[in-house]
């Protein structure tokens, strides 16, 4: 008994048990298998032969208690069971250890009644040492599984693909073999549980397990009945839909599938396991597309949920539900974590949810169409983390939140939440995160916030508050985030904000601050990193030869109207510079030297326009007000640039070859320069190349054939005029812009550069950057602040293009604007141009068309601006629709032509009858549009854009405010469209 006893002590203690288990697994003994005594000794005599030896602790151990899961967490929840905060699990292996002695069967674990002896510890000692064994001593017990389920498992594991590349973990199955040591029990298997007694599969852990491949009901998976916690999160299930025969696992208390690529409805059976306290069905979305692709319709949420009143945890974020919250949610008291993050839900969140008495986690963030408010808060509540960001939520943050006193993080974040920051935030000791950003609040930084000592964020960027910023901010030295930007502070920059020693991130932007700011405050905070000064009415003086400028690395930094004079000396020492924005200051010099290796393997934009730089020296990246030829951008293929703009500059020569290697790029823009090349077909192979501008140079030459027709593919915007090309219009290339083609019928969306950033003060993981446009037609200047994804472009007038416009161009079914005036373009119009339903200017003016105006285009719903004026055009103008509002401009110097707008009219004759037009499904198409462009970068949310924005931007005199989407009607078509979304803002987000 002295033997058992000391294994017994020795076994029951964790370090020792994870130590024995660690040898076990090292030399290939399952952890619940059966095995005699010389082969516990083998692998564990040793080390407890030892402490049999040494040790004198007294063998008073409490009873082994199986760990209870802990419950879900918000976002780190997922891989294996139970879950836990971390996102790991905290399963351990058990050894169930029987002694089998005078005194029967003992659980060893369990406290001895009577403590061993010295001298029956040095005998155990001995036997231990010579190897004595006795096997009918020791068993260990351990449940066997059933042969049915263990070929269950081992088929369903032949079902599927293991691919590392398709999971984060190591793949568990491997270890599933059907000969071999542990071959026959696979209740020793990774991933696998079984119960004690019956040896049946209860549990089932495969996350993260490499599987891929589809899922169907016939799945040996569900001839586990027994089954009672299942989680294959985080596989590829290849977008089947999540099976039927779930229902068939009636005791699953646990199911989590979340990050699994499953598609579809979601099965009603699921509605019908009524022991589930933990669900978890999110994240199956496509991420090629970032579209859901799982749905919650029939059943809707209501179904699925009116039976499963015992839930704990439930995460449906990423699902596709679309319908209201039901009121019943209240009900379901054991709740602990609820998130639905971006499901599309819509109506009014019942506000006594917030009151279940167990819930610690609620994120309804991202459901731009759900209404509700925050209720006056009569008890305590254990809730640690409150997320309604980017919904509909309004009214005010009670006073009565501080009786959330758990609360560690605050995310109401572009909301429409109003009034004052209540000061009983500050009772909120816990708190750690507070997002109230993109809101209508007012007042002043509340004071009692300064208690917040364990503050490591504080977003308050884009509300209306005022006041100055106050010192007590440098005592928050756990701050790493700190956005005070687009409000209206003012008065100094306290000094003291250089004491918040972790600070990261600091935004200013945009507000009414002033007076001197000595630069060198910052350069002590060793881990700052992004720093955004501009917009305000400071004077930013920044000292030479600082020597703690040279530890000091920034990744963005934004001084634009900063009253600087002079080149920041302190960014010779910046290697890691992401985004530099100077523009809109009063330096007057030469770049200098060391400026052209400062970050140029990492730099993503420098704004340094409305300045009085000088000097021709090509750099590395390229300068405003530059002569001579363009340097050499993208020497290699690793380039990261977005947007090149070398407009309206005196550059001269041929764009250089190297651009073929930008595969980044989505925009070149080189108009208004001396460029004198042939037409840059060599571009066509930029992948994503949206944006091609090239207007007002000399480009001459014929455009010949494209090498293949996937040339351009993403071509939205092409601008060849004011240039000298000649011979035929490029109609083959019409054959490979495919994104001219299609009509979005989808939500609006911006043509935008998306940047895999994770800057804090945006709180995004990607940040959208729009492009903006401004067009001067007829003498008349269009600001577009954002092209939608959808506005596509065509302009080639004042050229030398000669010949018959192609019936290629009616393919372009999603153009907005065509432009081929001021060629020598002959022949008629074609009727194909009737298929442009979304086309909202033709100019074909100034050429030498004949025939007769299409009646097809009077069908053009959407025609704004038509000019066919100065041609040879006869017969009557279209009648009705919008013909009947275009200004007699657009047909004068066309004698032939006759109608109701003119001075010669058409008597009786009536137009002739639509006749079918020729056109015929194509890949191919052309267009232009007579718009002078000048374009330019804004950033929608901070400036951060990825390119190098060099154009002249004197010329715009827009407000700087927040940006508002305006709709606009037309005098005949009121319409939501590329030219009605109009941003009040340019210059100001860099």
């Amino acid at each position: 008994m002295a033997f058992s006893r000391i294994l017994n002590w020795h076994i029951s203690q964790m370090p020792r048990l994870e130590k024995a288990t660690e040898l076990f697994d090292h030399h290939d003994y399952p952890v619940h298998s059966l095995m005699n005594v010389t082969e516990f000794e083998n692998a564990y005599i040793g080390n407890l032969a030892w402490d049999v030896r040494h040790d004198s602790t007294p063998y008073n151990v409490a009873p082994a208690v199986r760990d209870k899961p802990p419950q879900a967490s918000h976002d780190e929840k997922d891989e294996g069971f139970p879950l836990t905060r971390s996102g790991k699990s905290k399963k351990r292996k058990e050894v169930s250890v029987e002694i089998m002695g005078k005194g029967g069967r003992q659980r060893m674990g369990h406290k001895p009644t009577d403590q061993p002896s010295s001298s029956t510890a040095g005998v155990a000692a001995h036997l231990l040492v010579l190897h004595i064994v006795v096997p009918k001593n020791i068993t260990f017990v351990q449940s066997f599984c059933h042969d049915n389920e263990r070929s269950s498992l081992l088929e369903f594991k032949e079902s599927f693909l293991i691919n590392k590349s398709g999971s984060l973990y190591d793949p568990k199955v491997l270890q599933w073999k059907s000969l071999g040591v542990n071959a026959s029990n696979c209740c020793s298997w990774d991933g696998v549980q079984c119960d004690e007694e019956t040896g049946r599969v209860i549990g089932l852990d495969l996350s993260r397990g490499c599987l891929f491949g589809s899922i169907n009901s016939n799945s040996t998976l569900f001839n586990l009945v027994h089954l009672q916690r299942l989680n294959l999160a985080g596989n590829n299930f290849n977008y089947s839909e999540i099976p039927f025969a779930i229902g068939k696992l009636s005791g699953l208390t646990y199911l989590n599938l979340s990050r699994s690529s499953f598609r579809g409805q979601i099965p009603k059976e699921i509605s019908h396991l009524f022991k589930l306290s933990q669900l978890d069905l999110s994240f199956n979305y496509n991420e090629n597309v970032e579209q859901k692709v799982l749905e919650l319709k029939n059943p809707n949420l209501s179904s699925l949920l009116q039976n499963l009143t015992g839930l704990e945890v439930l995460d449906l974020s990423y699902v596709n539900i679309s319908s209201i919250v039901p009121n019943f949610l209240s009900n379901f008291t054991s709740l602990t974590s609820l998130f639905l993050l971006n499901c599309g839900l819509h109506g009014e969140f019942p506000a006594t949810t917030f009151q279940l008495p167990n819930l610690r986690y609620l994120d309804v963030g991202s459901n731009r169409n759900l209404k509700g408010y925050l209720p006056e808060f009569k008890h305590k509540s254990p809730l640690k983390e409150l997320i309604l960001s980017k919904s509909g939520f309004s009214g005010i943050l009670p006073s009565s939140i501080q009786m959330l006193d758990s609360l560690d993080l605050l995310d109401v974040d572009g909301c429409n939440f109003s009034g004052f920051v209540p000061s009983s935030l500050g009772k909120l000791a816990q708190l750690t995160t507070i997002h109230l950003g993109h809101n209508n609040f007012v007042g002043r930084i509340p004071s009692s916030l300064q208690n917040l000592t364990q503050l490591t964020s504080l977003y308050l960027f884009s509300n209306h508050m005022t006041g100055p910023i106050p010192p007590w901010l440098g005592n928050l030295t756990k701050l790493n985030t700190l956005l005070l930007g687009h409000n209206q502070f003012y008065g100094l920059v306290p000094q003291s904000l250089s004491d918040i020693i972790n600070l990261e991130t600091l935004y200013l932007r945009a507000n009414n601050l002033s007076g001197i700011l000595k630069f060198d405050m910052f350069f002590g905070m060793k881990f700052l990193m992004n720093l955004t000064l501009g917009e305000n009415s400071l004077s930013v003086f920044i000292m030479k030869g600082n020597k703690n400028a040279i530890s000091s690395k920034f990744k963005r930094s934004e001084l634009g109207s900063c009253n600087l004079n002079t080149f920041p000396d302190f960014l010779r020492h910046q290697n890691e510079l992401e985004v530099l924005v100077l523009h809109n200051n009063k330096i007057r010099a030469e770049i200098p030297e060391w400026m052209w290796n400062t970050s140029i393997d990492t730099f993503r934009l420098l704004n340094i326009a409305n300045n009085f730089l000088t000097g021709s020296q090509p750099a590395i990246l390229p300068w405003v007000n530059l002569q001579g030829t363009i340097p050499k951008i993208c020497s290699n293929s690793a380039s990261n640039l977005r947007i090149i703009d070398l407009s309206y500059n005196k550059l001269q020569g041929q764009l250089p070859r190297t651009l073929s290697n930008c595969m980044m790029l989505e925009g070149i823009v080189v108009s208004n320069n001396q460029l004198r090349d042939v037409f840059p077909s060599w571009l066509g192979s930029l992948p994503v190349l949206k944006i091609l501008i090239l207007q007002h140079n000399g480009f001459y030459g014929v455009i010949g054939q494209p090498q293949n027709y996937l040339e351009f593919p993403k071509l939205q915007v092409i601008d060849i005029s004011f240039n000298n090309f000649t011979g035929k219009l490029p109609s083959d290339y019409i054959f490979s812009w495919n994104a001219m083609k299609d009509i979005n019928p989808s939500p609006l969306t911006y043509l935008s550069v998306m940047l895999n950033y994770t800057f804090a003060e945006i709180g995004l993981t990607h940040v959208e950057n729009r492009y903006a446009i401004t067009i001067t037609s007829k003498g008349v200047k269009r600001y577009y602040g954002a092209i939608l994804d959808i506005f596509t472009f065509i302009d080639m007038s004042s050229n030398r293009f000669e010949g018959e416009i192609s019936e290629l161009f009616g393919n372009l079914k999603g153009l907005y604007s065509l432009n081929l005036s001021n060629n020598i373009l002959t022949g008629c119009i074609p009727s194909s141009l009737g298929n442009l339903t979304v086309l909202e200017s033709l100019d074909l003016s100034q050429n030498k068309l004949s025939g007769q105006i299409p009646q097809q285009l009077k069908e053009l719903g959407f025609l704004e601006r038509f000019n066919v004026s100065h041609n040879n055009l006869t017969g009557p103008i279209p009648q009705g629709k919008q013909f009947s509002a275009f200004e007699t401009s657009s047909f004068q110097g066309n004698p032939g032509l006759c109608g109701d707008l003119l001075l010669k009219k058409c008597g009786d004759l009536d137009p002739p009858s639509l006749t079918p037009s020729v056109f015929e499904e194509n890949d191919n198409s052309e267009s232009s549009f007579e718009f002078e462009w000048k374009v330019v970068l804004i950033g929608l949310i901070s400036g951060l854009v990825a390119g190098v924005a060099l154009g002249d931007m004197s010329s715009l005199d827009v407000a700087e405010s927040e940006i508002p989407v305006v709709t606009i009607s037309l005098s005949r078509v009121e319409r939501v469209s590329m030219a009605l979304i109009i941003e009040s803002h340019l210059a100001g987000f860099f």
